[in-house]
């Protein structure tokens, strides 16, 4: 019996062998793809701006100025729906957006993963919004939402690729 038992600890070893084995094969092909697709990028020039995030910062221009408009309009005492809204967040929410503007158009890491986390948080929106429909209007504008914000998050992958790369030595 005790035979047995130790021929299926050695067979379960051989197993977990074989796995790490596969999974460093996998690995490997993994990075090496990796490294071909960093071979085809050019690192940015001085002052260039991908098109996505120039687009992005646009989209986050106009976010900013939504939401700097609210804050007037809440500190000037205009009631929402009977309530009167607190200008202190929205003020807060338009200053960090306005910042991120700013970081967008100097094509900067941190500012194009900030953004990408708020077009995950409209795909996560515009995906509940499908779910709940109540027109077809409705339904049009979720879908538009989720394409436009997938499509633009997608092309922001790349751009985060180029900005964050050094510059080549002697280019």
């Amino acid at each position: 019996m005790s035979g047995n038992r130790e021929r299926k600890r050695a067979e379960r070893r051989q197993r977990r062998m074989r796995a790490a084995e596969r999974q460093a094969a996998m690995s490997a092909r993994s990075e090496a793809k990796n490294e071909a697709v960093r071979e085809t990028l050019e690192p940015l020039a001085e002052g260039e701006r991908p098109t996505a995030v120039t687009i992005a910062a646009v989209a986050s221009a106009v976010l900013s100025t939504v939401f700097t408009v609210s804050t007037v309009v809440a500190a000037a005492g205009v009631e929402v729906r009977g309530k009167q809204p607190s200008p202190i967040p929205l003020a807060i929410i338009a200053g960090v957006l306005w910042y991120m503007t700013w970081g967008l158009w100097k094509a900067r890491y941190w500012a194009v993963l900030g953004f990408q986390m708020l077009l995950l948080l409209f795909m996560l929106s515009a995906a509940l919004g499908i779910v709940q429909v109540n027109s077809l209007l409705q339904a049009a504008v979720s879908l538009l939402l989720l394409g436009g914000a997938a499509w633009l998050f997608f092309k922001m992958i790349r751009a985060m690729a180029r900005i964050q790369m050094p510059a080549r030595p002697g280019g």
